[in-house]
């Protein structure tokens, strides 16, 4: 899976550089973070912007960097949604448990606005 990690102030962004999260690339997400968990890293922004399809197992690969980041105490945000992948994350119910934004910006200007409280 190709990925883009970029260790930013009080998170890390992972950046998704492929078109497809199924079930030849998803595992290599989930790697990815699992191993930023362990490191502690507790705050995690996955950015989708350059992926087109995701299916079940994608899904459940988000869904485990989105419990590592609760159980770490920490904020899992979703961004740069694809139309297509927007709609599977609407049909499955993941938008009322998965933080999305628009963008990284906005991800990371949430990020701060959710520390300083």
């Amino acid at each position: 899976m190709s990925t883009e990690i970029l260790n930013k102030e009080g998170y890390t962004l992972v950046r998704v550089n492929a078109e497809r999260l199924d079930t030849n690339t998803a595992p290599g997400l989930k790697s990815e973070l699992v191993v930023l968990n362990n490191n502690g890293v507790k705050n995690i922004v996955l950015d989708l912007s350059q992926c087109k399809y995701c299916d079940s197992s994608g899904l459940r690969s988000v869904l485990v960097g989105n419990r590592l980041c609760e159980d770490a105490i920490g904020t899992f945000i979703l961004c740069g949604l694809n139309p297509d992948v927007e709609h599977l994350i609407r049909i499955s119910m993941l938008h009322t448990v998965l933080l999305i934004t628009k963008t990284a910006n906005e991800a990371e200007d949430l990020l701060k606005k959710k520390m300083e409280m």
